[in-house]
């Protein structure tokens, strides 16, 4: 019997879970949509070719590609050329910190990488390598209370030689939005290329390049409601980038390797429900999420919103609980039947203190004691109900033991 063990809990993975759970962590990823399943179906057995064969059944597989590519492109306001498709978000994200950072050391000698105190781990992992092994110098820029960076931070530390700038356009642990067109352009002014990590935004905020004038802009498709395992990088000029997987000459020469044809079509048609649907989407998301919020404060004394409190992801809430142990709390609910996460679904399982919520100003004690809640279009109003009534006594069991 094959047995594994993560750091808070030993588990037996053949032993089946028969307790009702409620799903409140759709930061971390989303179900597939049936419409996208059934999009993608004749891709993997009737239409299987290969995007670069000449013959018909890679002909077939070719237009399903472009096709894809030209609808994302349309919906974010992009030309088709300017869409490279990845294995996802986090290839997305180090396609771009590496591949700018490069291609204008090569260009111009730039060796000075800023990068948001709250962005994701495949951002700021990706800064700290090219750091460690390639001789970059990686700068954070500090976040205010809200987890926001402002842009006049951001000009003051721009230099000569910065090679890139990546900001989150929201952040995956306290659902704050930046201002994304205002911070690209202090970039644009000095004429360094500017990327934002769109991963949780792009699900439910309209998304338009040339408003926000960015440079590059990275998505990942399990975000809403479409596939694991696919993505896409916008690049408004291809020599911004040297390519970082090489072969051959797939995705303009950028991003090497068969595409993925069957989850490509599964994120194109995602993407475009999320777009035909999207008001109505977030209109019902928004009064869920105010009904936890509100319940949340209310009920729980020693408890701190985390992040913007409107200027937010609508389906986001996260806080903090005054000396609270934030994975014994996730398994407090996880036993009562509630999914939730501790901050970035990548993380969750660190016993250490999130850097997210000491960049925003957070005591240890705070810190440590963290819950996101992320909604989504399967939430009803009385699984909030249900959460609301029994977070309060996870909370109590989850305090830790403070010295006098």
């Amino acid at each position: 019997m094959f047995v594994f063990e993560p750091k808070t809990q030993r588990y037996n993975a053949l032993m089946p879970d028969k307790r009702k759970m409620v799903y409140l962590d759709y930061g971390a990823t989303t179900p597939l949509d049936e419409r996208v399943w059934e999009a993608m179906l004749p891709y993997f057995r009737e239409q299987f070719g290969n995007p670069v064969s000449v013959h018909h059944f890679g002909q077939q597989a070719e237009f399903a590609l472009e096709t894809a590519r030209k609808s994302i492109a349309d919906s974010i306001k992009a030309r088709p050329d300017q869409i490279v498709f990845t294995s996802g978000a986090t290839e997305s994200d180090n396609l771009a910190l590496r591949g700018v950072a490069f291609s204008e050391r090569r260009k111009r000698g730039a060796k000075h990488i800023l990068i948001s105190a709250v962005d994701h781990e495949a951002v700021l992992a990706t800064g700290r390598q090219l750091e460690e092994l390639h001789d970059f110098e990686l700068e954070i820029i500090p976040v205010n209370e809200f987890g926001a960076v402002e842009p006049a931070e951001l000009e003051k530390r721009i230099r000569k030689d910065t090679a890139i700038v990546s900001i989150i356009m929201a952040s995956n642990e306290v659902g704050t939005i930046n201002s994304i067109a205002e911070l690209a352009k202090v970039c644009r002014a000095k004429q360094i290329p500017f990327h934002t990590d769109a991963v949780q935004a792009g699900a439910y905020l309209k998304l338009d390049v040339e408003a926000l004038d960015v440079d590059l802009l990275s998505m990942g498709a399990h975000k809403f409601y479409g596939p694991k395992g696919i993505g896409f990088l916008y690049v408004r000029e291809h020599d911004l980038l040297a390519g970082i997987q090489t072969g051959g000459g797939h995705e303009f020469n950028l991003r090497a390797g068969t595409q993925n044809t069957p989850y490509i079509v599964g994120m194109a048609k995602a993407y475009e429900l999320l777009q035909s649907e999207l008001e109505e989407r977030n209109q019902y998301l928004l009064k869920l999420r105010d009904r936890l919020i509100g319940g949340v404060l209310e009920n729980i004394e020693e408890a701190q919103l985390t992040g913007h409190p409107s200027m937010r992801l609508p389906n986001h809430s996260s806080f903090v609980f005054k000396d609270v142990d934030g994975n014994a709390l996730l398994m407090q609910l996880d036993q009562a039947g509630f999914a939730c996460s501790s901050g970035s679904a990548c993380k969750t399982g660190d016993p250490a203190p999130s850097e997210v919520l000491l960049a925003l100003g957070l005591e240890h004690e705070w810190a440590l004691g963290s819950l996101r809640v992320t909604i989504g279009m399967h939430t009803k109003e009385e699984e909030i109900d249900a959460f609301l009534d029994q977070l309060p006594a996870a909370v109590e069991a989850s305090k830790l033991t403070v010295a006098a």
